[in-house]
């Protein structure tokens, strides 16, 4: 997604809330997120890896991926199939979840 572009068709949103921080804070959110490797059974029980907190500014920040059909209508009938799938991230501060 930041390194070297990513093969999967998606959009990535955040919510009011962290978007009224500046955007610097944006930034360091989408990278924050676009880095995040700490996948464990206690916050990746399925191993989907679609799921995160990472921290910004001294701030906690929750990242969820969605898996749309390619309308962005209804959910993916198969999120693996990049051809079937739009993906969309949202970053957001928990208590916006």
């Amino acid at each position: 997604m930041i390194v070297s572009g990513c093969p999967f068709p998606g959009t990535v949103v955040v919510t009011s809330g962290v978007r009224d921080r500046g955007r610097d804070f944006v930034t360091g959110a989408i990278l924050a997120a676009a880095f995040d490797t700490e996948f464990f059974e206690d916050n990746d029980p399925w191993g989907t890896r679609d799921f995160g907190t990472v921290t910004v500014q001294g701030e906690k920040l929750y990242w969820k991926i969605d898996y749309y059909d390619a309308d962005r209508e209804y959910g993916s009938d198969d999120p693996s199939d990049p051809a079937k799938t739009h993906r969309v991230l949202t970053i957001l501060f928990p208590s916006e979840y």
